[in-house]
């Protein structure tokens, strides 16, 4: 009998490992400066335009609470598909796709409280490191599209 693998897509965050379901992440884009949003949280880089609309690209290395670094080579905007909409991630580099038993995802450990507990799914054993597995749809709670759609709102009047 085949155990159910779990597909994911695996990114890094500086010295970290973190991934996504391969079915919520729609595209992986070349980085480019979205268009900066005025008042919202500063781990919200902006908008894309995105199917005729406009997406919020939110920097995930701010949204995890990692020091910025400057944009490289291998800096990618991660399009996930998430429940409410898409939402590009910017990411420090997208590694590769991997298969993993669904077994061997343990729940984040206890000591992941508050702001990380939040949008962490769980914690996977890829060959001799640990990926950190987001929950996409959470990394932009329903409050923060609120805070995000009025800003929007806002920008467009006073523009």
């Amino acid at each position: 009998m085949k155990s159910d693998m779990v597909k994911l897509v695996t990114f890094r965050l500086g010295p970290e490992i973190f991934a996504a379901e391969v079915a919520s992440v729609e595209r992986v884009l070349r980085y480019t400066v979205p268009s900066s949003v005025p008042d919202v949280p500063d781990w919200i880089a902006g908008v894309l335009e995105h199917h005729s609309g406009v997406m919020p690209v939110v920097d995930l290395r701010r949204r995890v609470e990692l020091p910025d670094v400057t944009v490289t080579a291998e800096t990618r905007i991660l399009i996930f598909s998430t429940n409410a909409g898409a939402i590009g991630a910017v990411v420090d580099a997208v590694l590769a796709v991997a298969s993993v038993p669904a077994g061997s995802i343990s729940a984040p450990p206890p000591l992941f409280r508050g702001l990380a507990a939040e949008f962490v799914r769980g914690i996977a054993k890829l060959d001799d490191r640990l990926a950190v597995i987001l929950d996409v749809d959470r990394v932009l709670s329903s409050a923060d599209r609120i805070v995000l759609e009025q800003a929007l709102q806002g920008a467009a009047t006073r523009g």
